[in-house]
């Protein structure tokens, strides 16, 4: 019998491509690319590329070229599990990466396909020179810096900058994007700025005939609480957390997702400890009577925040039992005085649905001061991804 794995973490696929239908649906006529950079926040990015490939999405995003290539190969090379890798190989759907490209990187992505950004003319002339020697057109998006700080054409060379790269000879200039920092707050006035600036970009060089097959702006927090950044002039939107049906902890919800994951465990000892038993480093918790007290195989190595010492809860047979005690790196302490029947091997839902509660990656970010984005992505290379 193969040994089981004391933590995994379970993703429902069903669940991922309905997300992604309600988003879809949501900012339609709009395209969605589904962003999968970081092996899919950490969830792996081959199971959900093929959960997706049977959908209209408009490809995929990424954040560096060694995630282009894995998709890249993963794409001409089905597998018998991921048959529907299949359809997403035929659909021509495009890899993109959506930050900044080195230049010795710019040869490979070139050769195989995947959409690049252009940050600055140099780039887009190295861009344009690979293409050339290989006798190809590499397909780029303009990414602008509207007000993120951190990558791009800044918004007053962009006019000047995508005239002189639309001279190029072996570039398909076929789309223009931006990203937002202040998306997560609809009271934040500086989004709406933002696409009122890229809208007059797109109007300046439009006097010299040039407009964009692909215009996007639109994050997931942009497109809860921005739905202007998914109409016209944007076709496109890109969505990442909320396809795993998870938001940030500030603004609005629009999208009716539901999470994807279920991180569990199991029991590892029960005990019935006497009252003045303090519990974990730094013996953070003291019992002030006899407690039932279960620990469970899961710590901080596996994705379970500090921040929930002594404040968060675990589920044992749909029952909510209190984290008492520090958080260790492999082990966590409960109190299971409402579980009475609980052994060794049981089941613990750390993240998901049991019975009647619910404990989500929204939860977790909120007793940490974060969002979701960091609790998914943190999941330790021990646990075992499991999908249903």
């Amino acid at each position: 019998m193969p040994l089981k794995r004391r933590v995994w973490v379970e993703v429902d696929l069903g669940k991922l491509r309905k997300n992604y239908a309600r988003i879809a649906a949501a900012v339609k006529p709009a395209k969605v690319l589904c962003v999968m950079k970081a092996n899919a926040y950490g969830l792996g990015v081959e199971p959900y590329a093929a959960a997706l490939a049977s959908t209209d999405c408009a490809g995929f995003g990424v954040a560096e070229p060694f995630e282009a290539l894995q998709l890249a190969e993963l794409l001409s090379q089905p597998t018998a599990a991921h048959s529907n890798i299949q359809t997403f190989k035929h659909s021509r759907k495009p890899i993109q990466i959506l930050s900044s490209i080195l230049p010795d990187e710019i040869a490979p992505m070139v050769e195989a396909g995947v959409t690049l950004p252009v940050i600055d003319v140099p780039t887009a002339k190295l861009i344009n020179a690979a293409a050339k020697k290989l006798k190809t057109t590499a397909k780029v998006h303009f990414k602008l810096d509207t007000g993120m700080g951190r990558l791009g054409i800044l918004a007053k060379d962009a006019p000047r900058v995508i005239r002189e790269v639309k001279r190029l000879s072996n570039l398909d200039c076929e789309g223009i994007f931006s990203h937002c920092p202040m998306a997560y707050d609809p009271s934040n006035t500086f989004t709406e700025d933002q696409i009122d600036l890229f809208e007059a970009i797109l109007k300046d060089v439009a006097k010299s005939g040039i407009t964009f097959k692909v215009v996007h702006i639109a994050a997931s927090d942009a497109i809860n609480n921005f739905p202007r950044a998914a109409r016209p002039p944007f076709t496109q939107v890109r969505t990442g957390i909320n396809l795993h049906g998870s938001f940030d902890p500030n603004g609005k919800r629009v999208l009716k997702v539901d999470s994807v994951l279920t991180l569990k465990t199991r029991v590892a000892q029960v005990r019935e400890l006497p009252a003045g038993t303090t519990l974990g480093y730094g013996r953070t918790w003291c019992l002030n009577k006899s407690t039932r007290v279960a620990t469970i195989s899961a710590g901080y190595a596996d994705g379970l925040p500090l921040a929930l010492t002594n404040r968060g809860h675990v589920l044992i047979k749909g029952v909510p039992c209190p984290v008492i005690g520090r958080i260790s790196m492999d082990y966590t302490t409960v109190d299971v005085s409402r579980v009475p029947d609980v052994t060794p091997g049981d089941e613990v839902v750390c993240l998901g649905r049991s019975g009647k509660f619910q404990v989500t990656p929204d939860d977790w970010a909120t007793l940490k001061d974060t969002h979701a984005y960091e609790i998914i992505c943190s999941f330790g290379n021990r646990v075992e991804r499991v999908y249903v």
